[in-house]
């Protein structure tokens, strides 16, 4: 049975890194309207979708749940796999991280959206 679920895509390899558990912390320079995000699917896509509409063929490879958002310090740079710190972005708080067995592919889009998948 399909079943609709929010998706939020990120640029390989740090959708594989969430599933993993490596990224605890996902940076965005916005933050979502409500929160907790319960059963949010991580999409790992190849390109940054920088254009309203831009899509492509991503894979969803984990369940997480964001239950906080907080301002992104600079001692969280190794927790968000990130290369860099800037100032004014925003630190999505991962748990509860259920990496799928397979990879399902499936579309990736920008910001947070809808996707039904038989999971």
């Amino acid at each position: 049975m399909l079943k609709q679920y929010q998706a939020l895509s990120i640029v390989a390899p740090n959708g594989g890194r969430i599933a993993q558990g490596l990224k605890t912390l996902e940076i965005r320079s916005w933050q979502p309207e409500y929160l907790p995000l319960k059963n949010l699917v991580i999409v790992e896509n190849q390109s940054f979708l920088l254009a309203d509409g831009e899509e492509e063929i991503g894979r969803a490879v984990a369940l997480v749940d964001i239950e906080s958002v907080h301002l992104w310090t600079e001692d969280e740079v190794n927790a968000a796999c990130a290369s860099s710190w800037a100032v004014g972005y925003f630190a999505w708080v991962i748990s509860n991280v259920r990496p799928f067995s397979q990879p399902i592919e499936t579309i990736a889009k920008r910001k947070l959206y809808r996707l039904e998948l038989k999971l």
